[in-house]
C-alpha cells in the first residue's frame, strides 16, 4: 500500500493525488453488518449475566430445554430445593415491576415453561411447587426470572422466609398476574 502511494503520488494527474490520499470505502452491505455488530439492542445488555447466558455467552451455565424460543430455562447455582430452575426471558426486562398488563402470557408461558422443566425432571406433585418473582430491590440480579422451586416442603428455613409467598420481597407468579390485570 505504501509503495501504491508513492507511485500514485509522483504523477502529476489530480485523480492520482486525490485516489492516493482518499480513505478506503466499504460497500454498502458490509456498512450494514458493521451497524448491526456495534450498538446492542435495546432488549439486550451485554453487562447482565442472564442476557450473556440467553445469548450463550457463558459456557459454564447448562441451558435446559425449554419449548419456548423467548425464554430460556437453567439451574440455580445456589438451589434453595432438589428442582430449583430458573426461566428467563431472552429479552432484557429489568423485574417483575417492570411488566405491564400486556405482557401477561410472558408470565403464563414462563410458568408453562417451569412446569415443563419439572415434568422433565420426574417431578409432578404440582402442590408442592412454588414459582415466583423476588421484588425490587430483592432482586439479586436486574433481569426478570421466575424461580421454579420444588419440592416446597423441602425448603430449609432460610428458605423459607427467602421465598415466602406473596411477602414484601417475593411474590407468585399468579399473584403478579393479577395485579398485572388490574
Amino acid at each position: 500500500m505504501a509503495e501504491e502511494r508513492e507511485y500514485c503520488s509522483t504523477k502529476s494527474d489530480p485523480y492520482y493525488e486525490a485516489a492516493a490520499t482518499a480513505e478506503p470505502t466499504i460497500s454498502s452491505s458490509e456498512a450494514a453488518g458493521v451497524a448491526a455488530k456495534s450498538p446492542e439492542p435495546e432488549d439486550y445488555n451485554s453487562k447482565c449475566v442472564f442476557c450473556r447466558i440467553a445469548g450463550q455467552q457463558e459456557p459454564g451455565t447448562e441451558l435446559l430445554y425449554c419449548e419456548n424460543e423467548d425464554l430460556v430455562c437453567f439451574k440455580d447455582i445456589k438451589p434453595a430445593a432438589p428442582h430449583h430452575y430458573l426461566v428467563v426471558p431472552k429479552k432484557h426486562i429489568g423485574n417483575c415491576r417492570d411488566l405491564k398488563k400486556d405482557q401477561i402470557q410472558l408470565v403464563e408461558d414462563m410458568v408453562a415453561a417451569g412446569k415443563t422443566i419439572l415434568e422433565r425432571n420426574n417431578f409432578t406433585d404440582f402442590k408442592n411447587v412454588r414459582m415466583g418473582f423476588h421484588v425490587p430491590p430483592f432482586c439479586s440480579i436486574s433481569h426478570l426470572h421466575l424461580h421454579v422451586l420444588a419440592p416446597v416442603d423441602q425448603l430449609g428455613f432460610f428458605s423459607k422466609l427467602v421465598y415466602r409467598m406473596n411477602s414484601y420481597w417475593f411474590i407468585t407468579a399468579d399473584y403478579l398476574i393479577e395485579k398485572l390485570r388490574t
